[in-house]
């Protein structure tokens, strides 16, 4: 699956399931490898993706500010 595709609920869907993969005793190791660089990929995508909307949420706050404040 490729991750750029993915919205940041379904980043964190796949996540769940990578997680529960690497979980069972029978998923063999280069299937964990594999599964465990696509999970770094997900969960960097969606620090981004979080960080980005932490920043609209300021743009917007600093915005009302100004508006309040009659700047």
């Amino acid at each position: 699956m490729e991750n750029k595709e993915l919205n940041f609920e379904q980043s964190l869907e796949r996540l769940e399931e990578i997680t529960k993969l690497l979980e069972a005793e029978k998923t063999p190791l280069d299937e964990s490898l594999k599964l465990y660089e696509e999970g770094i990929t997900l969960v960097r995508a969606c620090r981004a993706y979080l960080e980005q909307a932490e920043q609209r949420i300021k743009v917007i706050k600093d915005g009302d500010s100004a508006t309040s404040t009659g700047v």
